[in-house]
């Protein structure tokens, strides 16, 4: 075999059960001007409505959108939010809110709420059930600057447990991110890891912001500012055997959000001086 067919047949090799191709977004509608810093989106099938939340320093609401992104409904939650990243839902149309923050990899707090699907519908809600948990990796509080690997803002509910994606904040950012799976019950419970998943080595580009499963839960979605990765054909929980498809979103800005609903995929931003502020909708290949 001569040297460029050798190459040629490495390469082929090296890229097999994933593709990479690029994409485009399309504006779905703007965020009301009083959500500036929306750090998640999730979709709820039987209200049809989106749901997002904003992160620590800010209230401890839960917003409720239309398809038109009108703000319909505001939920205060009778929690603090320390550090609220996240949002999920079950079958049920039960919420999760992840309180899973950890910019600094120093909290022993972690922990999700749930919130009844009936509360959604009211502007008070009272948590129905405390999900607390830890790493059992993690060993100092915080760790060395090179460990720091146990920050979230990426999660799903799947089958009675919980799937967090972490967001690697180590001084050598490599774009790994770790899997680890916490069950749906109250309690306080050590995490368990499930495998990890390299991005790349940019971390502005490359960090993992959120992540959701489809309604048929075949498909999971990891974000970047800039990417999606979509991983298909898995067996039971074990996702990062499924098979892979990169996108490139040819667009960069702070995007905290995404969710299913049936087989489109929607994404959320920040909004800053200049850009953001809005939830897109994927144009899939």
């Amino acid at each position: 075999m001569s040297a460029n067919k050798t190459l040629l047949f490495l390469i082929i090799a090296a890229c097999s059960g994933c593709s990479s191709q690029p994409s485009k977004i399309s504006v779905a509608f703007d965020f009301p001007k009083n959500i500036k810093e929306a750090s998640a989106l999730e979709y709820i099938a039987q209200s049809k409505l989106f749901w997002t939340l904003e992160d620590s320093g800010n209230d401890a609401n839960l917003y409720a959108l239309d398809k038109s992104g009108k703000r319909v409904n505001t939920v205060a939650v009778d929690v603090v939010n320390n550090d609220w990243e996240e949002l999920a839902s079950d079958p049920e149309g039960n919420l999760y809110i992840g309180d899973f923050g950890n910019n600094d990899n120093e909290r022993k707090d972690l922990c999700i709420y749930k919130i009844d699907a009936a509360d959604l519908a009211g502007t008070n809600a009272v948590p129905s059930e405390k999900i607390s948990f830890f790493y059992p990796e993690q060993k100092e509080f915080p760790p060395r600057k090179s460990a720091r690997f146990y920050d979230a803002e990426a999660f799903f509910y799947f089958r009675g447990n919980f799937y967090l994606f972490t967001k690697n904040r180590s001084s050598k950012f490599d774009g790994t991110t770790l899997l680890y799976r916490v069950p749906a019950v109250p309690g306080n419970h050590a995490a368990i890891l499930m495998g990890k998943f390299r991005t790349c080595t940019d971390y502005k580009h490359c960090a993992i912001t959120d992540a959701d499963i489809s309604d048929d839960g075949t498909t999971i979605a990891l974000l970047s500012s800039s990417t999606v990765w979509l991983f298909k054909d898995f067996k039971n929980d074990d996702f990062l055997k499924g098979r892979l498809t990169t996108i490139d979103l040819q667009d960069f800005t702070q995007k905290e959000g995404i969710c299913f609903d049936g087989n489109r995929i929607f994404i959320a931003d920040e909004k800053d001086k200049h850009t953001g502020g809005k939830v897109y909708e994927l144009n899939k290949p």
